[in-house]
């Protein structure tokens, strides 16, 4: 790498500090050099306060050294007034003479814009520095802008031999088959508290009574949400239970109480219906969404192409005999070890 593109790493080192935290916001980094030196750094830590690029500013213990740096970031800065002033306005009141930008905030309101005001103040302004890299950490925030939907994950895991759990009824009362590894079951917990929002289906609300929350991570509890057509699942539930916010998708209306919210919607095809959740939850700015089964559900995001990335845990558990678990239409993007698991990864390249 040269010296402009070391200083970008060091940009997204710094804002993925902000995963699970800054939603629904992107995660930026911001690094100020003088002369070769670091004399800034800052990121943006938390949805409504100060971005990246204020707080590595307010970083540099002399000021005037700004008149003589280059302020690299992630992402364009802001043009316009949101929750907080315009970045593009600060870096040129400052008086930085260049900026290095790894790419262009697909935003509407700042799209180009910010470029375009730092330009006409007569600052040199770079482009596409790690411009890969940088899509790639904000992942769920350009499919957000540009697809108007969600980054949508899909999760479960299989045994050796290719299933999700033994044959089960709720009526059965039989529990879940262990697949998961401890190491493998910590990770799942800290991706739920990397993510805005988490989505099963009414059997796998009813058969496992599942807390869809993240314990024992250091991110928040996503938005809990289950499709429930019927109002199957029981107040008794720990979905019902009001612990964290969740949204019921349902056909029959029923009354919103504190952290539970029912949404009626059609569901005349998995296909349709699953269009209008991504529109509802494109409204209410949820970012990404990680689906975590039963298996008829998952599938029905394959049929109706709306996934970006599927995280799969294989085990060296066999049963021979069982629900089958979804058939990947990709080959693996990415494999590695998670306790006695294999996690694979896909993308979805369409």
């Amino acid at each position: 790498m040269n010296p402009g593109e070391l200083y970008m790493q060091r940009c997204l080192e710094l804002a993925a500090k902000g995963l699970g935290i800054v939603a629904p916001n992107p995660m930026v980094g911001c690094v100020i050099v003088s002369n070769g030196i670091i004399i800034g750094e800052g990121w943006h830590q938390e949805y409504g306060k100060a971005h990246a690029e204020v707080n590595a500013i307010r970083s540099v213990a002399d000021p005037k050294m700004l008149q003589n740096a280059c302020l690299y970031v992630n992402l364009e800065p802001c043009a316009h007034y949101g929750k907080t002033p315009p970045c593009a306005d600060l870096i040129i009141e400052k008086g930085i003479p260049e900026v290095v930008i790894g790419t262009i905030d697909p935003f509407a309101k700042v799209h180009g814009k910010g470029i375009e005001k730092l330009e006409k103040a007569g600052i040199k302004v770079t482009t596409g520095v790690l411009e890969p890299a940088c899509r790639e950490l904000n992942k769920r925030f350009f499919t957000f802008q540009e697809k108007q939907r969600p980054y949508i994950i899909l999760k479960w895991a299989e045994t050796k031999d290719g299933f999700l759990d033994g044959l089960r009824t709720v009526e059965s009362g039989q529990k879940a088959l262990q697949i998961s590894s401890p190491s493998s079951m910590e990770l799942l917990h800290t991706w739920r508290g990397e993510e805005s929002a988490i989505l099963v289906g009414t059997n796998t609300a009813l058969l496992d009574n599942p807390r869809l929350t993240a314990r024992g991570g250091t991110g928040k509890n996503p938005l809990r949400i289950a499709l429930d057509p019927m109002n199957r699942i029981p107040p008794t539930h720990h979905l019902k239970d009001s612990s964290t916010a969740t949204l019921f998708f349902t056909s029959q209306s029923a009354g919103n109480s504190h952290h539970l919210e029912y949404e009626v919607i059609s569901f005349l095809s998995e296909t349709e219906s699953l269009q209008l959740i991504m529109q509802s939850l494109h409204r209410r700015n949820i970012q990404s969404l990680l689906v975590e089964g039963g298996s008829r559900l998952l599938q029905s995001f394959f049929s109706a192409d709306l996934w970006d990335e599927v995280r799969v845990f294989i085990s060296n558990v066999t049963i021979e005999k069982g629900l089958s678990a979804p058939e990947k239409p990709v080959l693996p993007f990415h494999q590695q070890q998670s306790g006695d698991d294999e996690l694979r990864i896909y993308r979805n390249r369409s």
